[in-house]
């Protein structure tokens, strides 16, 4: 494998022939966090010395170690606290760590959607609402998720916040004044993420709610919309999966029981509430990656 100048300045990467490399071997150093062996190198054309380690994202970090378990353990519903104390860490590096491994993820994530649908697009698509809350049940927070029904595998994400609904929405008005409806703005967004996945002539499957036709029929104009009535949900699959003998959004629906099932602060009963959209974000954005990479793949063998 060829090696680079880090520096995107040096005169080193107008370099053509191949014989006159102006990089070269220069030993090896032992990392102090981890004390690995890394190979160290030097360019003679910008005379700086740099090694196999300065062309990583985690290269500055101390604990990389626990970047693996910290991600799959956040993913198997274990809280921020418990992986601090799991781990051997403060609190603080935890959410730096989060916070490192989401931008990572959402990056691998566009990846692997412009590998696997840009080339083959969708023919079918199922898409809902999740409902969550922001710190009380007086900040209701909704989760748009499109699903491949074949592969169960997420596709796109949205957050948006809501007003609150029946007995809590004049206690929320009272304590939090009025709260905004997000949800059409960024049904908008979502549908139109979705175009370079989709084809024109895509059948989208969702439940019976009467907002999603028009953002849909906006950015799919082709594509046809099935809605099914919805039913009372199942308590063995955390209240997403419904009482029906066959369910045409079980894809969706089973997709939603786990990400229930995997992130603490989905738990129908927890403590472990989310206090920013952000932190929201990042976990929904580390769990759609594993999801798609590890839990799914278990279903085909």
């Amino acid at each position: 494998m060829k090696i680079n100048c880090p520096r995107s300045e040096c005169r080193s990467h107008l370099w053509s022939d191949p014989k006159s490399n102006p990089i070269v071997r220069n030993g090896f150093f032992r990392r102090s966090s981890d004390c690995r062996r890394i190979r160290r190198y030097f360019c003679r054309s910008c005379k700086n010395y740099f090694s196999t380690a300065s062309f990583r994202a985690d290269r500055y970090q101390k604990k990389r170690r626990i970047n693996f378990h910290l991600n799959r353990l956040y993913c198997s519903g274990v809280s921020q606290r418990r992986l601090a104390r799991v781990l051997g860490v403060n609190p603080k590096t935890v959410v730096r760590k989060i916070r490192f491994l989401a931008q990572q993820e959402r990056a691998r994530h566009e990846a692997f959607l412009d590998s696997h649908y840009k080339s083959k697009p969708l023919a079918l698509i199922q898409f809902d609402d999740l409902e969550t809350s922001e710190h009380t049940k007086c900040k209701p927070l909704s989760v748009t998720l499109a699903v491949d029904p074949l592969s169960r595998k997420i596709l796109k994400f949205q957050i948006s916040s809501m007003p609150a609904k029946g007995h809590l929405a004049q206690i929320s008005r009272q304590k939090y004044c009025f709260r905004r409806d997000e949800r059409p703005k960024n049904w908008r967004k979502f549908m139109k993420e979705l175009v370079p996945y989709v084809t024109p002539h895509c059948v989208w499957s969702s439940d019976e709610n009467p907002f999603y036709r028009s953002p849909l029929k906006m950015y799919h104009p082709n594509a046809t919309h099935r809605r099914y009535k919805g039913a009372r949900g199942l308590s063995t699959g955390q209240g997403e999966l419904k009482k029906l003998r066959f369910d045409p959004l079980f894809s969706l629906n089973h997709t939603c029981a786990m990400l229930r099932a995997n992130m603490n602060r989905l738990f129908r009963k927890t403590w472990c509430t989310t206090k920013n959209q952000a932190g929201l974000r990042d976990h929904l954005s580390l769990y759609v990656s594993y999801h798609n990479r590890v839990l799914t793949e278990c279903f085909r063998s």
